[in-house]
This record gives C-alpha cells, structure tokens and sequence, in this order.
C-alpha cells in the first residue's frame, strides 16, 4: 500500500488559484475513483525549526504574520491568515512522503507550490520550498544522499539555490520553459527541451548518465510537474500529450525501481484553462499515482 499524504489545510488558503486548490481536486477524484493499492494520509504539519534549516527567520516571519507585506506576498499572490498553516501542511506532507518512501519504497504527497522558492523569498506560486525541506528531512532521517528529479515545466531555480553547496544533494532538472533558469554545477544537471520528440530521451538519458558518476541514492524526490502538456497555458511544449507524460512516468519510476531506490513524489505544476479543463488537468496528475502502483507490481 502506498502513503499518499493530503489534508484539507492544503487548499486552506484564500486565494483560489490551481496551486493552492488543485490537491483537493485530486484528492476528491480518489474519493469518487479510488486507485487500489493507495491510501490517503494527513501528514503532521511542518515543524518550524525544520523550516528554518532551509528559509531565513524574517520571511518566515512574514510568511506567519503578513507583514512585510511584500515578502508575505513575494510567491504571487495575495497573503491572508490561512497561507501560514496551508504552507506547513503541504510542505509537511512532502516531508512526510519522504521519510515514508524511505521506509516504504514508495510514498507521495498531493502539494505543490515549491521548486521556485528562495531561502529569503517566495517566487513563482511557491511560497516555501518542499523539495529543499524535504531532502534535508531524508538525510536527518539517515540517508547519505539525494536525488531531486525535477520534471515541472519551468526550471526550478530556487531548489538549486538551495541545495547547490550540500554534497548529499543531486539535481537533475529537465524543462521545457526558461523561467527560473541557472547555471548548473557538478552534482546538478539544467535541461531546457524545446522540440517535444527530444523531451523523453533526454530525461532517459540525463537518469542513465547518473550510474556513471553519482552515488547510489537512498531516495529520489520527484516534483511530477504535468505542465509541459501541450494544452496547458503555463509552460506547455506542443507535442508532450498525455501519452508522453504516461511514458515519462514510467520511465522514472521504472528506474527508481531498478536501482531499488526509494521514490517520494509530489504534484508541482500544471493549471487549468484553454483545452485543458479541470477534469483532465486531474486525470494526468493521476498518471503519477497509477505509474507509483504499477511499479509495486
């Protein structure tokens, strides 16, 4: 059975937008579609000590508080009471997911919002970064190191910022949309994919080249962005479907599952508008948990 951590708080937060509502759409379609072999969870919420590892005490005073307004709202988008425990709960499910996985194999958490943000800053719809959190949760927890694998439309700048000077960290980032770009270093990879047929390749690839140089991982953080579907207005490449997605899926949990290394995932992006309406926004979020049960097969 596979841990897949949720809570009403995620989507706690007034302002209606896909990443701060999108975790109970997928949630509900559980309820209404269960997926045999998966269960849903609540994680803890995040400690605030555990966030202060990875963001410094002013923005998570603002965070808290409201106020500088600015750096309260530096994610995007208007701050109110709810942001605070909203962030902590999904921020806590991804650091769940990852001590889960490594106990488990497997484990998921239905957040998103997280690759963009900074240690003193939010940025692009993320306000705290789950990934970050959640790799420095799995090495406190006795892993030697960490792989984040990140396949979200737009680059995720922030987590490199993060975790470019920690040795247990890896990074490997593949993208189709240059927002949030940086220079890669030794333990990271930045891939910027602009014809469709090159995207499954060179994720392929980039996770082959890993066994020539990188460590056996104890756990690969998974930000299962589903924004490069050519239908979705943030960041879609004309040519990625929902077949290529359904591929890609497999490809990555396929090779977690022959190198025996534990997988721990998360939604990251993908919005709704255009072609792409809420319910098929829901049925390619749910490639990533249909792929996660299959690999336990």
């Amino acid at each position: 059975m596979i841990t897949v951590f949720y809570s009403p708080a995620y989507t706690g937060s007034g302002h209606a937008f896909d990443t701060t509502r999108k975790s109970k759409w997928v949630a509900d379609s559980l309820d209404a579609r269960p997926i045999p072999g998966l269960e849903i969870r609540a994680p803890e919420p995040l400690d605030e000590s555990l966030l202060s590892e990875v963001h410094d005490p002013e923005y998570i005073r603002a965070v808290r508080s409201g106020e500088p307004r600015v750096l309260a709202e530096s994610q995007g988008f208007p701050w109110d009471a709810e942001l605070w425990p909203m962030v902590l709960a999904s921020n806590g499910g991804a650091a769940s997911a990852a001590v889960s996985a490594m106990q488990n194999k497997i484990a998921g958490s239905l957040s998103s919002g997280l690759h963009h943000a900074r240690r003193d800053r939010g940025a692009g719809f993320c306000t705290f970064n789950g990934l970050a959190i959640a790799a420095h949760t799995a090495l406190a927890a006795g892993a030697k190191s960490v792989l984040i694998l990140d396949l979200d439309a737009h680059c995720g700048g922030g987590t490199f910022s993060l975790i470019a000077n920690n040795p247990g960290i890896w990074h490997l980032d593949v993208s189709v949309a240059g927002y949030d770009m940086y220079t890669a270093s030794r333990r990271t990879t930045l891939d910027v994919i602009h014809d469709a047929e090159e995207y499954l390749p060179k994720i392929a690839r980039r996770l082959s080249d890993l066994d020539d140089g990188a460590p056996p991982f104890d756990l690969c953080l998974y930000n299962a962005g589903m924004d490069p579907h050519e239908d979705c207005v943030i960041g879609g490449l004309p040519g990625i479907n929902r077949d290529v997605l359904a591929s890609r899926e497999q490809i990555v949990f396929e090779w977690c599952r022959e190198r025996r290394t534990a997988i721990a995932f998360v939604l990251a992006g993908g919005y709704k508008g255009g072609r792409l309406e809420e319910s098929a926004l829901v049925d390619i979020h749910r490639l990533t948990l249909d792929a996660a049960v299959t690999s336990l097969r």
